[in-house]
């Protein structure tokens, strides 16, 4: 019984992941150009003012979704919206998503080494402004993917 439950969520993770690798760039976010800044995701693929941004690349178990951008500049990037995360409670693939509103914040540009005529943004913060996940600062720092 166990071992079904355990297939069955990995067959969900996989066909959500093989979902979202098929929606087209335009859907989530406008094409870059050298004139913007951009943000890479775990997956490459760069974006300028995404709706959603995935930060747990190997299982999925992050995402920050709902993005609302109210700047986007050459220095830095200011959007509000949702981290959804998994608890993992008992183990990740029986966990609960649970979303927790965040301001995000995109500075630090630097040039893309993938793509050396283009600038992105090389660090992510978050902060809390109405709960958390357990054991989480109100403000959490991230480097973003080069």
């Amino acid at each position: 019984m166990q071992r079904n439950k355990l297939r069955t969520a990995v067959m969900l993770c996989a066909a959500a992941a093989l979902a979202t690798a098929g929606v087209p760039a335009s859907a989530s976010a406008v094409s870059p150009s050298p004139a913007h800044v951009i943000a890479v995701d775990c997956f490459w693929k760069p974006q300028v003012r995404p709706a959603d941004f995935l930060l747990a690349c190997g299982d999925g178990n992050n995402r920050l979704t709902e993005l609302q951008w109210s700047s986007w500049g050459p220095t830095s990037a200011v959007a509000g919206g949702l981290d959804v995360v998994n608890d993992c409670q008992p183990y990740c693939a029986a966990g609960t998503f649970h979303s927790y509103p965040v301001t995000v914040r995109l500075d630090r540009p630097a040039t893309w080494k993938k793509h050396p005529e283009l600038q992105h943004f090389t660090r992510m913060q978050l902060t809390y402004t109405d709960g958390r996940p357990a054991q989480t600062e109100r403000e959490v720092t991230y480097t973003l993917w080069d």
